[in-house]
């Protein structure tokens, strides 16, 4: 009984406030392998489809886009 006896006769369990958790090492090696396989595959598409993320389009010039574009209202002739 890892419990603490009150006079109530509840048990109470201290709480884990700010402590670590405590894995088995097949926990550890499963979460190191299946992060590894993660990281590899994201990297693997990185290297092998770029388009698919940075695009396969040609990106716009800025400095060519009109003033109704940017919304930018008329100005005022006086």
């Amino acid at each position: 009984d890892g419990g603490v006896h009150h006079a109530g006769g509840g048990v109470h369990i201290p709480p884990k406030y700010r402590e670590f958790p405590h894995f088995m090492q097949n926990q550890v090696s499963q979460g190191e392998f299946l992060s590894s396989l993660m990281w590899f595959w994201i990297l693997w598409c990185f290297g092998h489809d770029l388009d698919a993320v940075l695009g396969h389009f040609s990106y716009p010039d800025p400095s060519q886009w009109t003033d109704e574009e940017l919304g930018i209202p008329p100005d005022e002739e006086e």
